[in-house]
């Protein structure tokens, strides 16, 4: 598809991700102008149409909006050198974490650039999906002023003005992650010593997954009022929970590092005072350093 009114947007860095994201903007009929350290990455796009820029500086020139794919941070910075970034406008979708997002839209700032900062919460073959879904931080009007653009890749979902918000939500997507993740490996681990596999527990964990996800609306709210009534269990009940699968998982010959750490921090809060209270006042937890 030729779009001829469409903008350019270049994309600089063409690992995997890097060209998912140029080969939708492809797909959609922009003019897409790219560039790679290493050229031959670059061959299957510009068979498609893409224009492979000889340097950077020509790249960020000839795109009404650049777009950063690199391994880091650090890369952002040493990838862009010298060139002129003056009216220019970057969204930088590099892995990292939020104080760099913050620090690299400031000095986005000082070299007269406009910065939007993202994360990317998909796999390469789901990017130009609905599936694929884009975190920024930013200026609202940096965003809207790409909209129709940045729209290509998925569903793109603007956090605020704070660019480190987007690294921020990807790292609690992490944790969540691998939280579930963890969670279902120790079960699989409790219910092989019965000889029960992993597929058959799979339908089971996730209808607990499932259910505990409709909690979470319910404690977002007594997190955020502070207040943690007991409407279903009190945290010395669930401790007295934890300690039944720990030693379950000792009677098994089961790993229980996991299963430990939650009573512990458990006890911790108990030790405090909030035995009485619901499972959520554990966030004092786990918004203090453990040392």
């Amino acid at each position: 598809m030729n779009n001829t009114t469409a903008t350019p947007v270049t994309v600089l860095g063409l690992g995997l991700m890097g060209r998912a994201l140029a080969g939708a903007f492809l797909n959609a009929g922009y003019p897409t102008i790219i560039w790679n350290r290493t050229a031959a990455k670059a061959d299957e796009l510009v068979a498609r149409g893409a224009r492979l820029a000889p340097t950077v500086g020509d790249a960020v020139a000839a795109g009404s909006l650049t777009i950063l794919c690199v391994t880091d941070y650090p890369a952002v910075r040493d990838l862009l050198g010298d060139t002129v970034l003056a009216g220019a406008t970057l969204l930088n979708l590099t892995s990292g974490d939020s104080a760099q997002a913050r620090d690299t839209a400031r000095w986005a700032a000082s070299r007269g650039a406009r910065y939007l900062d993202g994360a990317i919460m998909a796999i390469p073959s789901t990017i130009g999906t609905a599936d694929a879904v884009v975190l920024l931080g930013g200026a609202h009007d940096d965003l809207t002023a790409h909209r129709s653009t940045l729209d290509t890749l998925g569903t793109v979902r603007h956090l605020g003005a704070d660019h480190g918000l987007a690294s921020l939500y990807d790292a609690a997507g992490l944790a969540m992650m691998w939280s579930v993740l963890n969670a279902w490996l120790q079960g699989t681990a409790m219910l092989r010593v019965a000889g029960v596999d992993a597929a058959t527990y799979a339908p089971f964990a996730q209808e607990i997954a499932a259910g505990v996800a409709t909690w979470l609306p319910g404690y977002a709210a007594q997190v955020d009022s502070g207040a943690f009534p007991a409407e279903v269990a009190a945290l010395e009940t669930d401790a007295r929970s934890m300690a039944h699968l720990i030693e379950e998982c000792e009677a098994l010959g089961v790993n229980a590092e996991l299963p430990r750490l939650f009573k512990a921090m458990a006890d911790r809060a108990i030790a405090a005072g909030h035995g009485g209270e619901q499972y959520p006042v554990l966030i004092e937890e786990f918004g203090t350093p453990h040392r």
